[in-house]
């Protein structure tokens, strides 16, 4: 099974151990398109910091994020899982799994990123800020920059099991699973169930108790029919069906929450 995972728009400080290295990071295959991005964001932070909140789309309150990228190369980097903070990796959380559970965290949870492309929870990383919906000046719009490295290395990651894609829409950009691969795959939308409405607090922290509860237990779906079966036997609320056949899409499933929390 692999879980396809939006980032957080907030992140926890950066660590006090040795710095980022790019090549011990995971899918080795998006070195060369994470290099580009890194050096662009390093190069526009250090220069115009009005310039670089403008690109980034940050506000006057957050210029200290202009700084934090001026520091990419030296900072400390720490596992992306505890980098990541806000409502759904609240719900996940990763640090009070017990240490299979965390082993199962590890090789089926993929992080997407406008910085890095895609990294697993144990990948070390500084602190940064660059949203997937970016346009870095000599790159252009980092979902399109992806696409092509995505498209490379994403379909031997996915394995032949289950893709489950947690993704918003600015990340599920970067990479649609196609073909048969796309045909194993589940998007999950979280509906408040008297309303029928996306709530964007309860969807987030729902999707993270989702996988929490998933790699608790060491469910390994072999496909997104038995993923609705084995969300039912977890207590969830699930609807959902499968494409037509021959149609090369996702399963669309949605989740029903009746409180909003």
């Amino acid at each position: 099974m692999l879980v396809l995972l939006p980032p957080s728009e907030g992140k926890a400080a950066s660590g006090r151990g040795a710095p980022l290295k790019l090549e011990s990071l995971s899918l080795p295959g998006l070195t060369a398109a994470r290099e580009a991005v890194l050096g662009e964001l390093v190069e526009l932070c250090v220069g115009d910091e009005d310039k670089a909140r403008e690109v980034l789309g940050l506000s006057e309150g957050l210029r200290g994020e202009v700084a934090k990228n001026v520091d990419l190369l030296t900072a400390g980097a720490r596992p992306a899982g505890q980098v990541y903070t806000g409502v759904l990796y609240d719900a996940l959380d990763l640090a009070s799994l017990d240490a299979a559970a965390k082993k199962r965290a590890a090789r089926s949870l993929l992080v997407f990123s406008g910085l890095w492309g895609a990294v697993r929870v144990t990948d070390r990383i500084p602190s940064y800020r660059c949203s997937m919906g970016v346009k870095l000046p000599g790159i252009g719009a980092l979902g399109a920059h992806w696409r092509a490295p995505m498209a490379a290395v994403l379909p031997e990651v996915a394995g032949d099991g289950l893709v489950l894609d947690l993704r918003s829409s600015a990340y599920a950009a970067a990479w649609k699973p196609k073909g048969e691969v796309a045909g194993r795959t589940a998007t999950v939308r979280v509906l408040h169930a008297p309303t029928r409405k996306v709530v964007s607090h309860f969807n987030k922290a729902t999707k993270g108790r989702i996988v929490r509860s998933l790699v608790s237990v060491g469910a390994v779906p072999s496909g997104p029919g038995e993923l609705v079966e084995v969300l039912r036997d977890l207590g969830y609320v699930v609807e959902g069906e499968a494409p037509p056949r021959g149609a090369g899409a996702a399963w669309a499933l949605d989740v029903l929450v009746d409180e909003v929390h």
